[in-house]
């Protein structure tokens, strides 16, 4: 009997660990060299595999791809694969905050995203390789990688990217998935333009604003003053346009929380990414009650 557990256990290791992780170069010129790293499942005969396009956080200065590997891991154990990429770390050295200056924050975001759109194209180019469903490609990030994710989502691609356009024509992301971002514009989101998202977000977020407000709380007379529609504004968007959203509310929260669907909530992104590919239509909002005491701000369904 001790025989067989052992060889059990063998096997499910072997198992966990006969999934792939790449890591592959998507862009390289004479003064940047850009990789991604891919997390890829067991091939499994004939089925095509859909792919999440991950970009970490660390406010355009900092953080690394490899930070959220549990999450790559665990995705590919369940049958998708995950490229979580580097990029453009423009504001390195720089002051990302009310000191800063709002053209360098904008540039920051927009080089980012130009850099996810590489990756995502760089992917499309070599599903066949790896083969990927170029029609179940998701985008997700934490924080200044969600601000990727959103932007990366509903900027016009022809004008906003700064390199080659090389993304078929009217791509579109099968689902967004966001830890604490924003986007500077709410009426990007549209009913032709909506895709599915879930987010998760502290109604108290001072780094980023969970509804609508300035970017690290800045007063309007800095010079780095940004406004933006943080995950509770989005949410309200999508209802309005009767769009699929799912919101992780988490009531006295600040910007610790930005990471949790990378980490503890990974089972809410594998449900999401089913939901969304089994075409099921869904409007949620979950509301976690603060656990440290701290107020829960002005919304009422956090009292």
């Amino acid at each position: 009997m001790k025989k067989i557990l052992l060889l059990f256990i063998a096997l499910t290791f072997n198992n966990i660990e006969a999934q792939e992780v790449k890591t592959l170069t998507y862009f390289q010129n004479d003064t940047l060299k850009l990789d991604l790293d891919l997390y890829l499942p067991k091939k499994k005969a004939g089925e095509k595999i859909p792919l999440i396009m991950f970009a970490f956080g660390g406010g355009f200065s900092g953080g690394e791809r490899t930070n959220e590997k549990d999450f790559g891991k665990f995705m590919a154990k369940n049958g998708y694969a995950v490229a979580s990429i580097s990029y453009s770390l423009y504001m390195k050295g720089k002051d990302f905050g009310c000191k800063g200056t709002l053209t360098e924050k904008i540039k920051a975001i927009q080089i980012g995203v130009s850099d996810m759109w590489q990756a995502t194209a760089f992917m499309i180019e070599n599903v066949d390789k790896y083969n990927l469903d170029t029609s179940k490609i998701f985008i997700s990030g934490i924080s200044a990688g969600a601000e990727i994710g959103f932007h990366a989502s509903f900027w016009d691609y022809k004008l906003m990217n700064l390199y080659k356009s090389n993304l078929p024509e009217n791509f579109k992301y099968k689902g967004f998935i966001g830890g604490s971002g924003a986007i500077q514009d709410i009426n990007l989101i549209t009913k032709e333009k909506a895709i599915p998202m879930l987010l998760a977000h502290g109604n108290n977020d001072d780094t980023v604003p969970y509804a609508a407000g300035s970017h690290r709380s800045c007063p309007t007379n800095a010079s780095g003053w940004l406004i933006l529609f943080g995950s509770y504004a989005v949410y309200n968007q999508m209802t309005d346009l009767h769009k699929d959203i799912e919101l992780i509310t988490f009531c006295g929260g600040g910007h610790e929380f930005s990471g949790y669907l990378f980490h503890q909530g990974q089972q809410y992104v594998l449900d999401f990414v089913n939901d969304v590919l089994n075409g099921k239509k869904f409007q949620s909002h979950l509301i976690v009650p603060s656990k440290n005491g701290k107020s829960s701000g002005k919304y009422l369904f956090c009292e």
